[in-house]
C-alpha cells in the first residue's frame, strides 16, 4: 500500500469521529478500513460484558456471528488476549481452540484459523474489549507492519471512545440492564431488523412511565421477554416484576394466588398469606396470557387496578399496593369483548399502550442471529469446540414460516445440533449443521419470490430439502445464464456472488456452460 493511499484511509477514519453516525456504523467501517489496511481473512470487534464478549460488528464472519455470545471461561484465546494490555499473537500449532473456527465465510473445505491474533482495548484504562484478526492461511500476520498496526489500534479505541460518548445516556440504561441480564443471556433482546428497531423504540418510550402495557403477539414471539426489558429499563427497576400465568391458575385458588388470604379464610389455609399483587407492590406485575382470564377474576383485577387496593381473601381490610401492570395475550382482546369473553372496560385498563410483537418470519436475518446465540448455548451444552450452519441450511431457516416462532427455532437448533453431533466422526471438533439435520418442510413458494420468471420454477415436494435447494439453485442458475447469455460475471454480479464461489457452485450443481 503506497503512503498516500495509507493517509487517505486513515484519515477518513479520523473524519469518521466528528461525523453523526450510529456505532454500528463506525464499527463497521472501522472493521472494512482494517482489512483495507491489514492482510486478513476475518475481523471482529468485540464489547466485555459480564463473563460474555459480545460481537459488536464483524467482518469476513458468518451473519450468525453476530448472535453468538462467547463465554470467557470457555475461550481461552479470547481470556488471553484480555488479560494483555499489548498485541497477542497465537502460533499456528497453538493447541488452544480458536472461538471463529468454521464461522468465516469460505468454502467447507477449509474451517480452521491458522494465524489468528487480537489486541484488549481500553477506554479511559478500563477494559471495553477487543479487536480480533484472523486469517485461514499460516505466516499471513508476518508482513503486517507493527507501527501501522499499533496506529489503527489507537484509532479504534478512539472510535469506541466517541460512539460510547454519544450514547452515554443509553449506557447508564444499560449498565442497570445489565445487572438483570448477568446471569442469563436469555434476556437479551436480539435483532438488527427494522420491525426489532422499532419495537425497542417503543420499549424505550413506554418503560419510563407507569402506564400499563398490553403486549400482543403469537406464541412463540418473545412477549416475556419484552416485559422484562420494559421493567428492567423502568424507574421500578430495583423491585420485583412478579409473573403471573393466568392461563394456569386453578380457578378454585386463583383468588388466593393473586390477592392473597388470611388464615382461616378455607379449608387448608393455615396461615395468612401474600399474593402476587401484593408481592408487586411498588414493583411490576406480568399478567401473562390474561386472555384466559375467568370473567369472575377479571372483575377483581379491574377493582383493583381502579383503586389500587387488593383485599385477601377472608378479610375485610384493603391493603394499598403501588404496581405497574404489563399484560400479555396472543388473542384478539377485541374480539374477545365483541364476543362477551372479555370485560370491555378492563380491555381498557390494560391497553393503555399497546405493544405489538412481530412473528419471527418477518423479522428477515435475525433469524440468523437468533440461531447464532442458540447454537452458542447448544455448543457449550454439547461440548464441542464448534457448532456452524452450512449455507443451504441458513438458507432454509430464512425460508421457513416459522408458525413457533423464536421457540421453535430454539428447539428446532437444539434437535439439529444433537443429530449433527452424533452423526459426526470426531464431535468434539467443529460441527457442521446441514439440511437433513433441520427437521422442517421449506417454503418453496418464498422461495420462488426471488426469481423473475418464478413460474417456471417448480421443485419436486417428494425431495429432501437439500435436493430440493440444489434443484431450485439449478434452475435459478440456468434461467440466469441463458438471460446473459452465457455470461458468468453478469450472471455472478446478479446473483451477489464473487466469481469464484459462483464457478464452484457451477462445478458442484454441475451446470455445464
Amino acid at each position: 500500500m503506497t503512503t498516500d493511499l495509507l493517509l487517505k484511509t486513515l484519515m477518513s477514519l479520523i473524519n469518521d469521529l466528528s461525523r453523526q453516525l450510529s456505532p454500528q456504523q463506525r464499527y463497521q467501517h472501522l472493521l472494512e478500513t482494517l482489512r483495507t489496511l491489514f492482510p486478513c481473512d476475518a475481523c471482529a470487534l468485540l464489547k466485555h460484558e459480564p463473563n460474555y464478549l459480545v460481537p459488536l460488528a464483524i467482518n469476513g464472519l458468518s451473519e450468525d456471528t453476530l448472535g453468538r455470545r462467547f463465554l470467557i471461561s470457555e475461550q481461552p484465546r479470547l481470556a488471553t488476549i484480555l488479560k494483555s494490555r499489548g498485541l497477542i499473537r497465537f502460533p499456528a500449532n497453538s493447541p488452544l481452540p480458536d472461538p471463529y473456527d468454521g464461522l468465516i465465510d469460505n468454502d467447507e473445505t477449509q474451517l480452521h484459523i491458522h494465524d489468528c491474533m487480537g489486541v484488549a482495548l481500553y477506554i479511559d484504562d478500563k477494559i471495553w474489549g477487543v479487536l480480533t484478526f484472523d486469517a485461514l492461511i499460516p505466516a499471513t500476520f508476518d508482513v503486517i507492519n507493527q507501527q501501522m498496526l499499533q496506529t489503527f489500534i489507537g484509532l479504534t479505541e478512539a472510535t469506541v471512545k466517541v460512539a460510547n460518548l454519544i450514547v452515554s445516556l443509553e449506557s447508564r440504561v444499560k449498565q442497570v440492564e445489565q445487572t438483570l441480564l448477568e446471569e442469563s443471556c436469555r434476556l437479551e433482546m436480539i435483532g438488527n431488523s427494522s420491525q426489532m428497531q422499532l419495537l425497542n423504540h417503543e420499549i424505550s418510550v413506554v418503560a419510563h412511565s407507569d402506564l400499563s402495557v398490553l403486549i400482543l403477539g403469537e406464541t412463540g414471539v418473545g412477549k416475556e421477554l419484552v416485559a422484562h426489558q420494559i421493567h428492567a429499563l423502568s424507574q421500578r427497576v430495583k423491585k420485583a416484576m412478579v409473573y403471573v400465568n393466568c392461563a394456569a391458575l386453578p380457578e378454585n385458588i386463583a383468588e388466593s394466588e393473586l390477592f392473597g388470604h388470611i388464615k382461616g379464610a378455607f379449608s387448608g389455609a393455615i396461615a395468612d398469606r401474600s399474593g402476587k399483587f401484593e408481592l408487586a407492590d411498588g414493583g411490576t406485575i406480568f399478567l401473562d396470557e390474561i386472555g384466559d382470564l375467568p370473567l369472575t377474576l377479571q372483575a377483581k383485577i379491574l377493582r383493583t387496578l381502579q383503586n389500587g387496593e387488593i383485599q385477601r381473601v377472608g378479610s375485610d381490610a384493603y391493603i394499598k399496593v403501588n404496581i405497574r401492570v404489563i399484560a400479555a395475550t396472543n388473542r384478539n382482546l377485541q374480539k374477545g369483548v365483541v364476543e362477551g369473553n372479555f370485560r370491555p372496560d378492563l380491555y381498557h385498563r390494560l391497553a393503555v399502550y399497546p405493544i405489538s410483537v412481530p412473528p419471527l418470519r418477518e423479522r428477515g436475518k435475525d433469524v440468523l442471529l437468533l440461531s447464532g446465540l442458540f447454537l452458542e448455548k447448544n455448543k457449550q451444552r454439547l461440548a464441542v469446540q464448534g457448532l456452524r450452519l452450512e449455507e443451504a441450511a441458513k438458507q432454509a431457516l430464512l425460508n421457513y414460516h416459522w408458525p413457533g416462532n423464536i421457540r421453535e427455532l430454539e428447539h428446532l437448533l437444539s434437535r439439529a445440533a444433537l443429530k449433527a453431533v452424533s452423526t459426526t466422526e470426531s464431535p468434539k471438533n467443529i460441527v457442521t449443521i446441514r439440511c437433513q439435520h433441520l427437521d422442517i418442510t421449506i417454503n418453496t413458494e418464498s422461495l420462488s419470490l426471488a426469481v423473475d420468471e418464478s413460474k417456471v420454477v417448480v421443485i419436486p415436494t417428494q425431495k429432501n430439502l437439500k435436493m430440493q435447494i440444489d434443484e431450485f439453485q439449478r434452475q435459478l442458475i440456468t434461467q440466469k445464464l441463458a438471460k446473459y447469455k452465457g455470461n458468468k460475471a453478469k450472471t455472478a454480479l446478479d446473483l451477489g456472488l464473487n466469481r469464484s464461489n459462483f464457478h464452484r457452485l457451477l462445478k458442484r450443481l454441475q451446470i455445464v456452460k
